[in-house]
């Protein structure tokens, strides 16, 4: 957590920096397409200040009040991200229409240019650095803020083929035209945001993390482990809940039951590349299992094994034993 809380700290200064840089390009070109980036900035610095303290909420340890954790707070933080920059984006636009029929005059284009040019560069290398930050720690709130900071690059790049073409074309309705587009790109960013932190909130499958854990089970399985099915996984920030079902053999005793359970959790957690917290519901075979059962002088087999049945996602997720199909 303290290098989710360094990282963030970084881009909220380096924020701070680059919007003060962009606002001084706007002052000096006068042009609605800086002001493009300039606002964008200032979306910046809020999200990573709000990023830092959802990081901070989100380290606090399990409460009464709170029995899964704080986790959730990122998705928040990244749905308050991805507000402000959709907020940005209409307010640009419509400023942009504005001034498409009541132009001014811009100048200085080729400084303005080259300190747009400059703070992207740096945005850019920022941003790819918490991108793959994010990835592996993993944060959601680092990683969405690092895409933030790859679509401000993506921007300021756009922006700065647009005031070449302004400077040597001396159109100068381009400035608003391509500032409602440079609008209309962010207002979408920000919606993917939006639409991510929701999905989050709502406790919405993340298939990417599930079909990993549901490989490492399938390569790690064990002859015991009869079947695995109503596995359904949240996911609380950085960490990931999982329940299912587990199937083994009816003559175990409570501490073989509980060895095996404790392995299924030890190996997700050192194999799947994300911390989770695994909640497994025991079942006993039946007769109806022996006929895809591997378990090997079985005392109580009625039918010889006829029958593999893989875990997949779909195998997996359903709330039925493999025979029920």
């Amino acid at each position: 957590m303290k290098q989710q809380k360094r990282i963030i700290l970084v881009s909220l200064i380096t924020g701070i920096v680059l919007m003060a840089s962009k606002f001084s390009a706007y002052l000096l070109t006068n042009s609605n397409f800086v002001l493009t980036d300039a606002a964008e900035s200032v979306v910046n610095v809020v999200a990573s200040g709000f990023a830092f303290y959802s990081i901070y909420l989100a380290s606090i340890p399990r409460d009464e009040n709170h029995p899964y954790g704080h986790g959730k707070v990122e998705f928040f933080s990244v749905f308050i991200e991805g507000a402000l920059i959709g907020i940005a984006g209409i307010i640009i636009i419509l400023k942009s229409v504005y001034s498409f029929f009541n132009p001014e005059e811009i100048h200085d284009l080729l400084l303005g240019a080259i300190i747009i040019g400059s703070t992207g560069l740096i945005n850019g290398l920022l941003g790819y650095y918490m991108i793959q930050k994010g990835k592996s720690i993993p944060s959601i709130t680092i990683e969405a803020d690092g895409r933030h900071l790859l679509t401000d690059t993506v921007t300021s790049a756009g922006l700065v083929v647009g005031l070449l073409l302004i400077y040597f074309t001396k159109i100068l309705w381009l400035d608003s035209a391509l500032s409602i587009l440079v609008g209309g790109y962010i207002v979408f960013t920000g919606y993917k945001l939006v639409r991510r932190s929701v999905a989050g909130l709502m406790d919405e499958t993340d298939f990417d993390v599930v079909s990993e854990v549901i490989k490492v089970l399938s390569e790690q399985r064990h002859e015991e482990w009869i079947d695995i099915h109503n596995l359904r996984a949240q996911k609380y920030g950085h960490e990931l809940h999982i329940d299912c079902h587990l199937t083994l053999p009816n003559y175990f005793d409570l501490n073989r039951v509980h060895d095996e359970v404790k392995l299924v959790d030890k190996m997700i957690n050192e194999k799947a590349g994300i911390r989770t917290e695994f909640f497994i519901h025991t079942d006993p075979c039946l007769p109806y299992c022996c006929h895809y059962c591997s378990m090997p002088n079985c005392p109580i087999r009625t039918e010889a094994k006829r029958e593999d049945i893989p875990w997949t996602l779909e195998n997996v997720m359903r709330n039925k034993k493999h025979y029920e199909q």
